[in-house]
């Protein structure tokens, strides 16, 4: 139950010297100094994935129980997100302090032994770092807004009425819900959110707060915390003349507030890269080992690029918001790939997510019929891939009755929930799918398809997803080519993406195939490493026939 197909099992004793990457049998490669670049980083959303203490939230001990989980699909390290003590206006991003556990989540004794444990599997752990806003209740915030005269009043942004009386200018909230702006009646000014009124934003043009906020890095990393994921990375410093953002030139009908407007102004200013320059050397202060710094930037490739610095800003800035805005065909996956590759600063080793805790679950975007080609993509691509809980199993959103919405942003803006993408985990066939005991009521209800679509029921499948996903892991493991090859288009139609990854001597192709079947002209005779319904088999030649929504993963044949 659960192996690895003979070939690919066949291969785990030629690993033996590949740094920063896992052996199949589990046991850990000593890492290298980029460690990043050779991992699969696994993205957990803590309240969804395991309850141990029967309050249908998911904790801490409930992520070490399923630690083994992590280690036999074969990833090198996880991702948390916020597991630090908020009033959960926004889940955990609206932080009341920077520097303890949840008691939802557990304690700080316990967050120190799920890292005892995931590193003595070889396991890294990546935190999410939120530099740009705390939560209303933050202490901070506070003194900030007892008085113009505390000390900490600079420590957010504070500004006079306009003149009509109204918010100081005409930037939206990320969330719908009205103006980035809400005035405090006590002291007579607006302070700046820009997502709740609850997450006020800090003014990181204060000596103060950087210095503050780089300490945060620091706690954690002397706990040994192998590195971050910085929230909102491109939106931590906005244009210090507070200008009015332009109308946007091509509004669609029906677009929440802050889209009606060019964010010229609010986002992505170019003072934000000395926080990053910043944020970098504070980490580097922590070298052994050598710490992550990945970052949420939700921008197009041409601008992303611009977060790595001269290898002095992000290590990794997370490629997420141009896949996830496009339709998932041939043409538009190939020429985003080739922007990706042609954008990208020398030295520097892009990323792939197709899912996350924001943004509809790919099966549900792409379609069904297109999941399994779409996990073949993120996991033989040119760069880390991260894979969302869920993901190895091809788990689509889940459809939230109205009255069960939990999240802010569904409530101020309908049709806007992220709920769906938040659901539990589902791992057997048990009540409540083995998430949380029978008679629990889980935080969001469970998915109508988690009986069968589940850790349990398709760990038995030797043609599940989650095999296709342990297996192509395990590929990368094996493979110099997968984990960290160069890339070429070889060709792209209306139905068909193929792709060649070269590493010395070794070269894997990959063919994709979309809504429809596609023909592809081998050059030789070509063994199968993994096909997307885990059946494709040995040795094939000349001209191929693919179904719509197959992928092959080929090496040449050798043996000849």
């Amino acid at each position: 139950m659960g192996e690895f197909p003979k070939p690919l099992a066949q291969a785990v004793d030629a690993v033996t010297s590949q740094s920063g990457t896992r052996r199949l049998d589990g046991s850990r490669i000593v890492s290298d100094q980029q460690w990043w670049r050779r991992a699969v980083i696994y993205q957990i959303y803590p309240r969804s994935f395991a309850d141990t203490n029967d309050d249908g939230i998911g904790d801490l001990h409930g992520i070490i129980s399923r630690l083994d989980h992590l280690v036999w699909l074969g990833v090198d390290a996880l991702w948390l997100s916020p597991i630090y003590p908020s009033p959960m206006a926004d889940f955990g991003y609206d932080i009341a302090d920077h520097t303890a556990i949840d008691p939802r989540f557990g304690t700080l004794a316990d967050f120190d032994d799920l890292l005892r444990q995931a590193h003595a599997r070889g396991l890294k752990v990546v935190l999410d770092y939120v530099p740009a806003h705390t939560s209303d209740r933050h202490p901070w915030f506070a003194a900030s807004r007892s008085s113009r005269d505390d000390p900490r009043r600079d420590w957010y942004v504070w500004r006079t009425p306009s003149a009509g009386g109204g918010p100081p200018n005409n930037w939206e909230s990320q969330f719908g819900g009205g103006p980035a702006w809400t005035l405090d009646a006590a002291t007579g000014q607006y302070y700046l959110h820009t997502f709740l009124p609850e997450q006020p934003d800090l003014n990181w043009r204060n000596p103060a707060v950087r210095e503050a906020m780089r300490e945060v890095l620091r706690f954690w990393m002397r706990r040994g915390v192998d590195g971050f994921r910085v929230d909102v990375a491109h939106r931590i410093l906005k244009d210090p003349r507070m200008r009015d953002n332009p109308p946007h030139p091509a509004v669609r009908a029906g677009a929440p507030g802050a889209h009606r407007l060019v964010e010229r102004y609010s986002r992505n200013w170019h003072e934000v890269h000395e926080v990053h320059r910043l944020l970098r050397s504070t980490v580097e202060e922590f070298d052994d080992p050598p710490r992550l710094l990945a970052g949420e930037v939700n921008l197009d490739p041409g601008e992303l690029v611009a977060y790595y610095g001269t290898d002095d800003e992000l290590h990794l800035p997370l490629n997420f918001h141009a896949i996830v805005e496009m339709p998932w065909t041939s043409r538009r996956l190939a020429a985003l790939v080739t922007d990706v590759e042609q954008a990208l600063p020398d030295g520097t080793w892009p990323s792939w997510i197709l899912s996350n805790h924001d943004k509809s679950r790919f099966p549900s975007r792409v379609g069904r019929h297109l999941a399994r080609q779409a996990l073949v993509f993120l996991l033989t691509a040119r760069g880390t891939p991260v894979l969302y809980y869920g993901d190895e199993i091809a788990l689509g959103d889940t459809d939230i009755p109205h009255d069960r919405i939990q999240d802010a942003w569904g409530r101020h803006v309908p049709g806007r929930s992220r709920d769906p993408q938040r659901t539990p985990m589902p791992w057997d066939t048990s009540a409540n799918a083995g998430f949380c005991p029978a008679g629990v009521e889980p935080w969001l209800p469970l998915g109508a398809d988690a009986d069968r679509r589940n850790i349990a029921v398709q760990r038995a499948d030797p043609r599940s997803e989650l095999a296709l996903a342990r297996t192509l892991i395990g590929l990368r493991a094996v493979r110099p080519s997968l984990r960290n090859g160069s890339y070429a288009r070889v060709t792209v139609t209306d139905d068909l993406f193929a792709f060649a990854r070269t590493a010395g001597d070794e070269r894997t192709l990959v063919v994709l195939t979309f809504d429809r079947p596609a023909t592809f002209p081998l050059p030789g005779p070509h063994r199968v490493l993994c096909s997307t319904g885990m059946d494709r088999q040995g040795i094939v030649d000349g001209e191929i026939t693919l179904e719509s929504g197959q992928a092959l993963v080929l090496a040449p044949d050798t043996r000849a």
